[in-house]
């Protein structure tokens, strides 16, 4: 799932030869501003952006992008390449969509016909943004059509199957898959590129070698470049320290010849960073386009510091899992306590919303800014309860990269005392790669640390990348530790998974306690605050002498299939419980109407305070999440739960963590043995046994707050 979907989509007609390109806009209708971000030749088609387009999108610009021909969407012409014919296949996206000023971007080959562009069309180019930018600066002619096809075998010669790929010495037509994925590699030297290269090696494969190669040959020719000097519109030349595949010179080169134009470097990157580093990237597009140009509309206010009585927190809170928003507003709670002239204000998306909408806390407008979370998890779920939860965060970059310039644009208009991100994982890590954009005492909070592989026989895929992702935390924690001023895990020792990051790093539960406080679990409510079982039962109108169950599967809509089991589970456990009654909570983001009507079962949607409705039953069936699961050993309830396949944090950390309470009191039930007769089974096993819990510790959000308050 995008961080973005497109405003409209389409098709243009190149009028010269009729080769058809994709294309899609972004952005409010009524933009003042429009950026085209081009692709870098058929090497990447438009999705080479995504890092870019919902930051300049939400910054109030009309985002142009599209496919070059030969990749992606748009036709894929044997011939044509030349850098005249991308130059009209632009014309023609800007004619179809109605562009008639902009500021454009460019990657790579892009220089080839936006350089031409903007200095036959001042009118049109406002600003002109390079990165990786390959000019030839060779005074040589275009190869013909046929010349193409007479010397593919002259630049590239096949080898055997088996050998190390290169572009050279190999025929690209034949290999090119492989190809894209060696050129991946070389491109991205960064360190932890996994992600990454798996996006462009992907996007690559959006096009065929014999495309590829005719592009090749085309673009490398052309004309003697005398362009440049006749460019007049601001020109930013971007380009990587270490790039292996345009040497820097070539982008002095470039700078030099372009009057007035102005260049930075990234020391330490390589070919793409828009992608590898798209933080600074972005800034630095951002500062260059705007500069000079009034973005938005409305007044400004400053107050000197010495004029600021109240000091202000803001706190990021995940919004996969209400459990986190649960425990922040306890957290909160004990804040206000402590600092009594603390104001706190929410960045913070739904589900998470609705709990603090219930707590009366303040939610900040740009939350509205937020690319949806839940929905992108919940596009991933697998048809069986199956959930690659490491997966889908990996796939949620570009979702996370724009929600951290929501943050950032925030706590740059605005002054606040004390940063607080509970697993808000966007905050943590663009902090660490980007350190001096910290302006305030950041507090990070999170109750597992280390990545764990799920998937067996992918030739250990998973293992890798995840122990890369551990390590490259690791580094981030270890090089840059003043990012976080205080890191708290939300658990005591014993709670620490024994497993190891990962090959040759060590194990989580050596390297945790040496860079977190343990704060102890968070509890949200005192069991002795609950009052007389008898009352809190008829507060929800549970009877005297019926047994009832309570299904919950949290915020998001995953659990779905679930619940949907669980129903059909239900006749059968009547025979075995004849006073059997259901309570079903759907949570927010489940439609209590989209479950088949079963008597004796009752449906709810959100349900505030949904501990107070476990703590009444006499037996729950839950999906696996560490709040709730906590929620009901506190509460002494016994429980079966339901961990999705393939989600590392609740098969592993969270079973770690309720290997500690012992039992009966709970049962964990793999998806594959959720059978209607099964659940009936075990339910009626689980209510005949009595339930025996190991004392848990509490305390954790007064020792969270205490520690959050020292930094103010």
């Amino acid at each position: 799932m995008r961080a973005l979907e497109p405003r409209s989509t389409g098709m243009a007609t190149n009028p010269c030869d009729g080769v058809r390109v994709h294309y899609e806009v972004f952005g409010p209708v009524d933009a003042r501003r429009t950026v085209v971000f081009a692709p870098a030749g058929l090497f990447a088609y438009g999705r080479l952006w995504k890092m870019q387009v919902p930051h300049f999108a939400r910054r109030g610009h009309r985002v142009v992008t599209y496919d070059a021909r030969g990749s992606g969407g748009s036709d894929r012409p044997d011939t044509g390449y030349s850098p005249q014919r991308f130059e009209e296949d632009l014309l023609a996206v800007l004619d179809e969509v109605g562009v008639q000023h902009a500021a454009f971007v460019g990657m790579t080959w892009a220089i080839r016909w936006l350089g031409p562009l903007a200095a036959r069309r001042p009118e049109l180019v406002s600003h002109l943004v390079t990165v990786g930018s390959f000019p030839t600066f060779q005074d040589v002619r275009a190869f013909t059509a046929e010349e193409i096809a007479s010397n593919l075998e002259r630049f590239m010669t096949p080898v055997e199957a088996g050998t190390p790929v290169d572009w050279r010495g190999v025929d690209i037509r034949d290999r090119w898959p492989e190809v894209a994925a060696w050129q991946a590699q070389e491109d991205l030297l960064e360190p932890h590129s996994t992600r990454a290269i798996e996006d462009l090696t992907a996007w690559a494969r959006e096009t065929e070698g014999h495309h590829m190669l005719a592009s090749c040959l085309e673009l490398s020719a052309g004309d003697p470049n005398d362009y440049f000097a006749r460019i007049t519109c601001p020109v930013l030349v971007l380009h990587g320290e270490l790039d292996p595949a345009i040497d820097l010179q070539s982008a002095v080169r470039l700078h030099e010849a372009i009057p007035g134009s102005e260049m930075v470097v990234f020391e330490g990157s390589g070919h793409v960073p828009v992608v590898r580093d798209p933080v600074r990237s972005n800034l630095v597009i951002q500062e260059f386009i705007e500069r000079g140009a009034v973005q938005r509309s409305g007044r400004g206010t400053w107050r000197r510091a010495r004029s600021r009585t109240k000091k202000r927190a803001l706190v990021i809170s995940s919004p996969i899992g209400l459990g986190h928003s649960q425990r922040d507003v306890a957290i909160a709670k004990e804040l206000r306590r402590l600092v009594p002239d603390l104001e706190i204000e929410w960045l913070a998306q739904h589900p998470v919303t609705r709990v603090l909408e219930a707590n009366g806390e303040r939610i900040h407008p740009a939350s509205r800014h937020l690319a949806g979370e839940s929905p992108h998890i919940e596009s991933l779920m697998g048809a069986d309860h199956e959930l690659n939860v490491f997966q889908a965060i990996r796939e949620m970059d570009e979702i996370l990269l724009a929600n951290f310039h929501v943050f950032h644009d925030v706590v740059t208009e605005e002054p606040y005392d004390l940063w607080v991100g509970d697993e808000a994982w966007e905050v943590d890590y663009y902090l660490h790669e980007n350190p001096e954009l910290k302006t305030a005492p950041f507090a990070w909070l999170t109750d597992f640390v280390g990545y764990l592989p799920m998937i067996e026989g992918d030739d250990g895929r998973e293992a890798f990348v995840a122990a890369d992702y551990n390590a490259e935390m690791i580094e981030q924690v270890e090089r840059f530790r003043r990012e976080r001023d205080a890191a708290i895990y939300i658990g005591e020792e014993g709670d620490i998974v024994p497993d190891p990051f990962g090959p040759g790093l060590p194990l989580i539960r050596d390297w945790l306690p040496e860079h977190f406080d343990l704060g102890g679990y968070v509890r949200y409510f005192d069991p002795a605050d609950l009052g007389a079982r008898a009352d809190l039962r008829a507060e929800f109108g549970f009877q005297a002498g019926e047994t009832v169950a309570v299904a919950a599967v949290g915020g998001t809509s995953v659990g779905a299939t679930l619940l949907r089991r669980i129903v059909e589970s239900f006749e059968p456990a009547r025979e075995l419980l004849p006073d059997l009654r259901l309570e079903v909570v759907c949570g927010p983001r489940i439609d209590p109407s989209s479950l088949p009507r079963v008597r004796g079962v009752s449906y709810h949607g959100y349900v505030h305070d949904l501990y107070r409705m476990l703590a009444a039953a006499d037996a729950a069936l839950v999906q696996g999440g560490l709040s709730t699961t906590m929620e009901l050993v506190a509460a002494g309830v016994p429980f079966l739960y339901f961990p999705l396949t393939n989600h590392f944090e609740q098969n592993r950390h969270v079973a770690h963590r309720l290997e500690r309470y012992g039992g009966p009191g709970w049962a964990r039930v793999p998806c594959r043995e959720a059978s209607p007769a099964g659940l009936a089974e075990r339910l009626s096993r689980l209510l005949a046994t009595p339930t025996t819990y190991g004392p848990g510790a509490g305390g954790g959000a007064t020792r969270a707050a205490e520690r959050i308050g020292a930094l103010r």
